[in-house]
């Protein structure tokens, strides 16, 4: 019984990284084959007592949609300005709806404080406050799924804050 328990365990084991490396993958390419998108934040407070140095984001640009007309979770098209930030968005249906100008992202958890789209925080080190207080963009990485991944966060320059 010993030796069929232990095979479990294995066979358990070899899934669990199998599917754990997997998903690395597909981040990995997702970061490398992504549009890079600039999405503009609202202001929030760049601290949490509980969690430490951390920032809450939210996105200026999901201001813009009429919350009472859209369901809980769905897809939405941004148009890019010739810098690469998001300057419309609206709802969409289905991906066949989306112009060649616009790149799809996904959103979930209607609030009423905006639309989440996978990339509501960042955590930084301590003693890093003042680095982070003029952030104004925060820079995703979009599949074309609509998918989203952050990248960084970015000052009024679009240069990165490292």
């Amino acid at each position: 019984m010993k030796k069929y328990s232990w095979i479990i365990i294995l066979a358990n084991l070899v899934v669990f990284l199998g599917v754990f490396n997997f998903s690395i993958i597909k981040k990995e390419k997702q970061l490398t084959r992504g549009n890079l998108i600039f999405l503009e934040l609202s202001p929030v407070d760049p601290r949490s007592l509980l969690q430490g140095d951390y920032m809450q984001l939210r996105y200026e640009i999901a201001n813009n949609l009429d919350y009472d007309n859209i369901p809980e979770h769905g897809l939405c098209a941004i148009e890019l300005n010739g810098y690469g930030i998001a300057k419309n968005i609206r709802y969409l249906e289905d991906m066949g709806q989306i112009n060649t100008n616009e790149h799809p992202l996904k959103y979930t958890g209607k609030q009423w404080w905006g639309l989440k789209f996978g990339a509501e925080s960042f955590f930084f080190q301590e003693g890093e406050v003042e680095k982070y207080e003029k952030v104004k963009y925060g820079g995703i990485s979009v599949d074309e799924n609509g998918n989203a991944i952050l990248i960084g966060l970015y000052d009024v320059n679009l240069k990165k804050i490292e």
